[in-house]
């Protein structure tokens, strides 16, 4: 938490390899009357950067502070410098044979799409900001995900093993002391989640609707009205199940090859993805790409399965109640795996950054009580509970050593990283033909 110079200039650099969701139509409200969107103003490699891909993190940046100018030519080319670097980076990641797979591009879509309704409240107004449906959204963003998973990818090679030796945290901390920021108060938060599972039976019901669904589809049914009164996908449903036109590998494994499968015209069984059972209808096929419509019915989950996990999850608080350590229960029994390795620890939580639908559970509690079962949505497609657990209250303060090392140490970790990323950047410039245009 250095500075805001300090953390400008990170941000700056590290903007082209952090995970961002960025579409032409964000660019657009930056571009000014008479300008041309797809200007390229500057070549790396085989890549091509455009004044939209420029406008676009200027707006993103404008978003995370109103202050700046972004007219600035200064900032703007600091911009396009970060621009190029990741250019260069996914080239030799490229190089390096880096892969990313089509589950890897699905669920990072997944969890952004997920900040963005958090952030903007529904997929209705999502696609309004953007002018596109959700689908449209999610086709025009994979190619750039994928580039950022590439990126992720390479970078995480390079810096796997860099380590901070106790020596090199004691003189960061004396070399940046007064440039760190004031500690803000902060909760040490912990949390147990549980999936709610359709059973088999739930499962059984909704396939069996979907094959008397296809049943009536083949015997003469309209596919596009069958959409419309059966589908469970908000974002193609009341267009008749219109996905449009997708490239091979864009779309769920399980849907492409089923898909590929079909010849025009032809309905497919129900096909099970993660979310739910889908009927496609195959309108046309080229060799990379399909036109497909579908209908989806999703596996709900009961009143009664629901009722089954809480009660799972207040058995867990009881048992914290009686005695047991919470941070050994998470786990064992937590489903959320990027939390279970570390007894569900969720972090040390400053007090303004907690989520809106915590914040009245987690003031209320106090230190060492665990809330009652909760809803917990970090997958649309994934309900589940979870409860929380009020480990600590940690006040404002400066830090220190002796009582924020762990902090500290991830700040010295993160400074030399930055050093290293710097300086390998620094020599693919050397290596690498980049070239900026006239602007």
């Amino acid at each position: 938490m250095l500075k805001f110079e300090k953390r400008l200039k990170l941000f700056l650099f590290l903007i082209a390899i952090a995970t961002v969701f960025c579409v032409t139509n964000t660019a657009k409200t930056q571009v000014k009357e008479g300008e041309t969107l797809e200007k390229i103003i500057a070549v790396v490699g085989d890549e091509f950067i455009t004044l939209s891909d420029l406008n676009a993190q200027v707006f993103l940046m404008k978003q995370s502070n109103p202050s700046i100018n972004t007219e600035d030519p200064d900032l703007r080319k600091k911009i396009l410098d970060a621009l190029i670097n990741e250019k260069l980076i996914i080239t030799r990641a490229i190089e390096d044979s880096i892969t990313v797979s089509d589950e890897e591009v699905e669920q990072r879509w997944e969890f952004q799409l997920q900040q963005y309704l958090q952030y903007y409240g529904s997929e209705k107004r999502l696609e309004d900001i953007f002018g596109m449906s959700i689908n449209q959204i999610k086709y025009e963003s994979g190619e750039i995900i994928k580039k950022k998973l590439l990126a992720e990818k390479v970078q995480q090679k390079k810096l796997m093993n860099v380590k901070t030796s106790p020596t090199e945290v004691d003189d960061f901390y004396k070399l940046y002391k007064d440039s760190i920021e004031t500690i803000p108060a902060q909760i040490e938060l912990f949390h147990i989640v549980r999936f709610v599972s359709a059973s088999p039976r739930a499962k059984e019901e909704i396939y069996n609707l979907a094959r008397r669904v296809r049943d009536s589809l083949i015997a003469g049914g309209d596919f596009a009205e069958f959409a419309k009164r059966y589908s469970q996908d908000p974002g193609s449903a009341a267009s008749g199940g219109d996905l449009g036109w997708f490239q091979k590998g864009k779309l769920i494994r399980e849907f492409e090859k089923a898909a590929f499968d079909l010849l025009p015209g032809q309905i497919s069984q129900p096909v099970e993805t993660p979310f739910g059972y889908h009927l496609i209808l195959l309108v046309d096929k080229r060799k990379d790409s399909l036109l497909t419509k579908h209908i989806l019915f999703k596996i709900g989950e009961s009143n009664e399965e629901a009722d089954a996990t809480k009660k799972f999850l207040l058995a867990l608080r009881d048992s914290v109640l009686a005695g047991k350590n919470f941070e050994v229960l998470a786990k064992k029994y937590s489903e959320e795996k990027e939390t279970q390795g570390f007894g569900g620890f969720i972090g040390k939580v400053p007090l303004a950054k907690i989520p809106a639908n915590w914040q009245d559970i987690v003031t209320k509690l106090k230190v060492g009580e665990v809330s009652e079962p909760q809803i917990y949505t970090t997958d649309k497609n994934k309900p589940a509970f979870n409860i929380l657990y009020k480990k600590s209250y940690i006040p404002e303060h400066k830090p220190t050593l002796e009582g924020d090392r762990k902090e500290i140490e991830e700040m010295a970790l993160n400074y030399k990283r930055m050093q290293i990323m710097q300086e390998w950047v620094a020599e693919l410039r050397t290596k690498m033909y980049w070239e900026i245009k006239n602007q």
